[in-house]
């Protein structure tokens, strides 16, 4: 069975990004790997570090179950996502065990630095996954399955500098709307978070209007997903497309 792993930053932003994507996937036979590298313990105003934690933990535990996926528990604490060995020596252990063939990450550059070095962090470590020099913790036999990345669009669908990014594909979601507020919904803490540190007036609403948005980018589909290709150099060969040829029929490519 092929494989997909989603790896994100902060409980949460896999529903906000990707998850009608990982749906599509799993209909399509793919089995679903979920990771977030931080455990969401700023995500509050009102309980501590470490209460925040772990009630994030069992909504992201919740969430990877409702998409049917395997789910693998965050590195580190929130602000602490750096491109440094501790990490990505754990990371690179994870991806040799998923062997995935294909990785949702972030946007090369988005709003804040823990998703940029997410997408850092997953980038190298499927870059190292077939290196025997490389080591990883705990150490981890390599694995030398091809793997296609991908890049989700940048929260907002701007880059830190107010650019609007283009995906180079658009997967419809249209009817995966309510499945996709279903499962961010379990994600109940940060509602009041939300509203609070972002000015969200609900982030159920926000998600789809930010869906919406790409779908009317699209000129095809009522709300969507963005996508761009990593380059294949080290991860795949160069015509390898796993996304489009696994969701053909729901993908616009631009």
């Amino acid at each position: 069975m092929k494989t997909a792993f989603a790896i994100c930053a902060h409980p949460d932003d896999i529903e906000f990004l990707m998850s009608g994507t990982m749906m599509r996937l799993a209909d399509a036979g793919y089995k679903l790997h979920y990771m977030n590298v931080a455990n969401g313990c700023c995500g509050s105003t009102v309980h501590s570090a470490e209460e925040t934690a772990r009630v994030r933990l069992a909504e992201s535990q919740a969430a990877a179950e409702f998409v049917g996926a395997i789910f693998h528990p965050p590195l580190c604490n929130d602000l602490e996502i750096f491109y440094q060995q501790e990490i990505l020596e754990q990371l690179t252990a994870i991806i040799r065990n998923v062997k995935p063939n294909i990785i949702l990450t972030h946007s090369p550059t988005d709003y804040m630095e823990d998703h940029t070095n997410t997408c850092r962090l997953a980038v190298t470590a499927a870059f190292c996954r077939g290196m025997p020099n490389y080591p990883t913790q705990p150490a981890t036999e390599v694995t030398t399955q091809t793997v296609t990345l991908y890049h989700a669009q940048p929260y907002s669908h701007h880059d830190p500098l107010g650019n609007l990014i283009y995906p180079e594909y658009y997967v419809d979601i249209t009817e995966l709307q309510q499945r996709k507020q279903d499962m961010l919904a379990l994600h109940a803490s940060q509602k009041l978070w939300l509203d609070e540190s972002q000015g969200l007036d609900s982030y159920l609403k926000t998600m789809s209007d930010l869906d919406q948005k790409l779908g009317a980018m699209s000129g095809q589909f009522s709300h969507a997903e963005g996508w761009r290709k990593h380059l294949h150099l080290g991860f795949c060969n160069q015509d390898d497309d796993p996304l489009l040829s696994a969701l053909s029929d729901s993908v616009l490519q631009a």
